[in-house]
């Protein structure tokens, strides 16, 4: 048996679970907003679709301790961000260079 190719390069998930109030949680950090910019930027960029870079919302993915976050597949390389520019440089590094960003990485 043969390993398929991915239908996508890279597939983002970004925690945007919503937890009660006063429990940590990511959308409390802006995970909704920070995912809905990273898809658009992909969009603009052209690297979205197929073959290309699909990013989703997940719910919890039980680490908003170290939030906000999101992994990349297939190399299930888990990142926090806090802005924009933090989303825009693990697109450009991750996503178009295939570079992992150590600063911004969840082990």
């Amino acid at each position: 048996m043969s390993i398929a190719e991915p239908f996508f390069r890279h597939h983002v998930f970004f925690c945007c679970n919503q937890r009660g109030p006063g429990e940590t949680c990511c959308n409390n950090a802006g995970a909704s907003e920070l995912r809905a910019y990273a898809k658009d930027r992909v969009k603009a960029l052209g690297l979205n679709g197929q073959g290309k870079v699909r990013i989703n919302q997940a719910g919890c993915l039980d680490r908003c301790d170290s939030g906000p976050v999101m992994v990349v597949y297939p190399e299930g390389v888990w990142y926090t961000f806090i802005d924009r520019e933090d989303v825009d440089e693990i697109i450009h590094e991750h996503l178009q260079q295939g570079r992992i960003v150590e600063r911004l990485r969840v082990e």
